[in-house]
């Protein structure tokens, strides 16, 4: 598998995650079913697309970067979609996410490049 595809399917893990944890939200604690099943198959797809980056990506670094992307996207997800609002702490420790998967993408010899 090409390196564009192994990011392609972390990128795909990476989004489904972001759908179903804003799902989630709207599931209120699972008494809707269309939001709660969205949720459970978003969930399920964003683990398989994480396990096929794991065929060359290790899984600290695929997981930092799965973690840290998610983290920060439904936060904006948040922001835009559900009115919440970040203070500045919030808001530089999201940069400083971004920093670190960044560092770990452009500089460790973990991450097949």
């Amino acid at each position: 598998m090409s390196m564009s595809t192994i990011y392609g399917a972390l990128g795909i893990a990476i989004l489904l995650e972001v759908i179903g944890t804003s799902m989630l939200q709207q599931s209120q604690q699972f008494t809707r079913l269309v939001p709660t099943v969205i949720m459970g198959l978003c969930y399920a797809g964003a683990f398989y697309f994480l396990s096929v980056s794991l065929k060359v990506i290790p899984i600290g670094v695929a997981y930092a970067i799965w973690s840290g992307l998610g983290v920060v996207l439904i936060s904006l997800a948040g922001v835009v979609l559900f009115r919440q609002t970040l203070d500045l702490a919030a808001v530089i420790g999201l940069g400083f996410i971004v920093v670190g998967v960044v560092i770990v993408n452009l500089f460790s010899k973990s991450v097949g490049h």
